[in-house]
């Protein structure tokens, strides 16, 4: 699911170039990731082990892709981690 920062949901006639989105859930994001559509890449890394699930970066296979911190925050239970992706 997309949705465009600060609007409650995409609706007709929404263009995603028109600003800033938010993607929620492992296969949009490994979709947008595969297509190098992402500019950048906001992350919330909180302590707990899970025992299935998607991984975010499998998305890019065998190749290397290079990330630049923008932005840490850390609280009690979770870090805010932004980062601009770099293309070659």
């Amino acid at each position: 699911m997309a949705t465009p920062v600060g609007q409650p949901g995409c609706g007709p006639g929404w263009d995603p170039a028109a600003g800033d989105v938010m993607l929620h859930g492992a296969s949009t994001a490994h979709e947008c990731l595969r297509a190098g559509l992402l500019d950048e890449l906001e992350i919330r890394l909180v302590q707990v082990l899970l025992g299935e699930g998607s991984r975010l970066f499998d998305a890019f296979g065998p190749d290397h892709v290079e990330l630049e911190l923008l932005r840490r925050l850390e609280a009690r239970d979770v870090t805010h981690l932004r980062y601009r992706m770099l293309r070659g």
